[in-house]
């Protein structure tokens, strides 16, 4: 029996990062915990933390994009992301990621107090996330 199927869109600020019609699952990080989704699922929207984001398609391919932030709404068989960041696994910079952890890790370790601790905090988590999912060999 053939896999049923639903669209994925993953928008940011700046671009529409990805529209596919042919998913048949799909993984992502809730502020609460990592949520799946398949057809037909209930109506859903909740806010996304930082974190992966792992697709299925229908061809039998899989693939995977780090996210930061925003909403993810379910509805009638399509699935919107609104991310404040998002990057598929072939588009990350790693040297730009391993840059961003080392400026997040001298930030926070120099307690300056002109220093934004959380934003720091927020950075260092986000870059780490692009390199896990840069690393991730599917």
């Amino acid at each position: 029996m053939a896999e049923r199927k639903f669209k994925l869109e993953v928008i940011t600020p700046d671009r529409k990062v990805l529209s596919d019609d042919s998913v048949v699952s799909v993984t992502l990080p809730g502020i609460e915990g990592y949520l799946g989704v398949l057809a037909n699922h209930a109506p859903l929207m909740t806010a996304l933390g930082v974190g992966e984001l792992d697709f299925r398609k229908a061809d039998g391919t899989a693939d995977s994009m780090a996210i930061a932030g925003g909403f993810v709404e379910v509805y009638d068989n399509t699935v919107t992301v609104l991310a404040d960041s998002g990057e598929l696994r072939e588009e990350i910079d790693v040297d730009r990621a391993e840059a961003a952890i080392h400026r997040a890790e001298e930030r926070l370790a120099s307690h300056a107090v002109d220093i934004d601790a959380e934003r720091a905090r927020v950075a260092l988590l986000r870059a780490i996330n692009r390199l896990k999912v840069a690393s991730r060999r599917i």
